[in-house]
């Protein structure tokens, strides 16, 4: 790693802007891959090092370069659940369709782990696909009620998915809807809402 590289990731991971630009007028490569197949911009917003990923963005980092995981600067907002980094990526225009390992969009984790602000941004500012399934055979939705704990959080996003329009009749690879999964877990308030629009 050059000196410039090494700089960089430095200005990166202490989320330092004039440091970054630094680096990269002394011939920082923005793309520089570390061990884990991770780049700067990737480094950044799992992080959430916003500022530092504001002046990659600025300067033509790719949102959408993924590592040895298949995790992208994109996808990890979607896990981390960072409205703020979210924002800082949509001007590079990031491609909502990639998937991570497991075939999911950022939308996916973000339901499963309770990020409401994130899951609300990112149906509000983007045309992200809300009933994309992954390779397990789930959406959003049925994350949220499978993975989920039933509780406000989950409650909040199965709201927000179906205002935004996911399907509840969408079913697992098993047959089971969001509805039948949410009364076998005993999530009545969730079950509620998902029989008011069956």
């Amino acid at each position: 790693m050059s000196p410039a590289d090494q700089a960089l990731l430095a200005a990166v991971l202490s989320d330092d802007p004039a440091a970054v630009r630094a680096a990269l007028t002394d011939g920082a490569d923005i793309e520089r891959r570390d061990e884990h197949g991770r780049t700067p911009l990737l480094i950044a917003a799992a992080d959430d090092c916003v500022a530092a990923a504001e002046a990659l963005v600025a300067a033509g980092a790719d949102p959408n370069a993924q590592d040895e995981r298949s995790d992208s600067p994109w996808l990890v907002t979607g896990v981390t659940g960072s409205v703020r980094m979210m924002r800082a990526l949509l001007p590079a225009n990031p491609d909502l369709k990639l998937v991570n390992r497991f075939g999911g969009i950022s939308l996916i984790p973000a339901a499963e782990r309770g990020h409401v602000d994130y899951v609300r941004a990112v149906l509000r500012e983007t045309d992200i696909d809300v009933d994309h399934v992954n390779r397990l055979g789930w959406t959003a939705l049925l994350e949220a009620v499978i993975l989920g704990d039933g509780g406000r959080a989950h409650h909040e996003i199965v709201e927000l998915l179906i205002t935004a329009g996911a399907s509840p009749g969408l079913t697992d690879s098993e047959g089971m809807t969001p509805l039948e999964h949410a009364e076998r877990r005993g999530f009545d308030e969730i079950a509620g809402l998902l029989r008011a629009v069956r």
